[in-house]
């Protein structure tokens, strides 16, 4: 019961899932979520890390009080610190007005640092600092203002091996990893992808005022089978793709998505399609070689296309002939 309860709590949120690893997920986020407790959610890209910040913000005791964000990748050190402390006016060139800070904007709520381990280590100490103290000091001020916030921080970094390799400092992960919560890939919970396109089959119809289409059985078996490296935000964007392609059809079948999708039918083609042609059938082989030597060199093009015996620009060639996107 309790599992169902928090699913169907979560879903409204738009947290999508009925797999073993999401339903472990949701009974984890259920015990913190009544809580003010210091979360750190660690996830591959596109796992929906700031979706289950707003999730645990939203449904929790702070839902009322403000709920700021900041990308730590997005900033230079000094932008960043200027955005999260605040500045006085003068305190640097541009610097033409007093700025609160996000820290100070969220008072009494929650404040959720995306890819927290790409702060830089004098960063890590003015944080450190900060959430020690409660209080801030705006740069260029004498002053300290008292600050009480609820801390969420994400990564897609492995945190514990950035601090064996002293990239992130020890004391301030254990300040910030008090309640961990790891995000499971799309790859570790299949069954969800059915569901999740369906969602997103509906979204778009939404948007682009249609009738949501539906995905033949081909098609969808070869969502399944995909590894989605970049996850539910991958599979979204496909779906987007292969609706606009398809237009005002009713279905959508496997020739609307994309090359890195298809590429993955190589045994159904041998049986279903014998009247294909065997320069075709080659193309669609050669094809799938091309983007599993990429995917496994991480797209690195001049390594792909040495392991394939290319030259880069033969290599470049194909990716543009087979349209392939990593």
């Amino acid at each position: 019961m309790l599992k169902s309860e928090a699913q169907a709590r979560f879903n409204l949120q738009g947290v999508i899932g009925s797999s073993p690893a999401m339903r472990r997920l949701f009974v984890l986020l259920d015990k913190v979520m009544d809580t003010t407790t210091s979360v750190l959610i660690q996830g591959e890209t596109g796992t929906g890390k700031e979706l289950i910040a707003k999730v645990i913000h939203y449904t929790g005791p702070l839902k009322d009080k403000p709920f700021v964000v900041e990308n730590c990748a997005a900033l230079s050190e000094n932008l960043l610190e200027s955005e999260l402390f605040g500045h006085v006016r003068g305190a640097f060139t541009g610097a033409i007005a007093d700025k609160k800070g996000l820290f100070e904007l969220a008072d009494g709520g929650t404040v959720f640092l995306d890819e927290i381990g790409e702060m830089s280590p004098a960063m890590q100490v003015k944080l450190l600092r900060v959430l020690q103290d409660g209080q801030l000091r705006p740069v260029g001020s004498s002053h300290h203002l008292k600050i009480n916030v609820r801390l969420i921080s994400s990564t897609n970094r492995n945190l514990e091996e950035e601090v064996r390799k002293q990239n992130f400092r020890e004391d301030l992960f254990y300040r910030i990893n008090v309640f961990p919560v790891t995000l499971p890939p799309l790859r570790e919970r299949r069954e969800d992808i059915p569901i999740l396109a369906a969602h997103f089959l509906r979204k778009f119809a939404k948007k682009l005022k249609r009738s949501a289409p539906r995905l033949t059985p081909q098609a969808l078996d070869l969502l399944s089978r995909y590894d989605w490296p970049g996850n539910v935000r991958e599979l979204e964007n496909e779906i987007e793709r292969a609706m606009t392609l398809a237009g005002r059809k009713g279905e959508i079948s496997e020739e609307y998505l994309s090359a890195k999708i298809s590429a993955l039918s190589e045994e159904s083609l041998l049986i279903e399609e014998p009247e294909m042609s065997l320069k075709r059938r080659t193309e669609r082989i050669e094809q799938r070689i091309v983007f599993e030597t990429l995917q496994k060199t991480h797209g690195n093009r001049s390594e792909a296309a040495r392991l394939l015996g290319l030259t880069r620009q033969g290599l470049l060639n194909k990716i543009a002939r087979y349209d392939i996107k990593l």
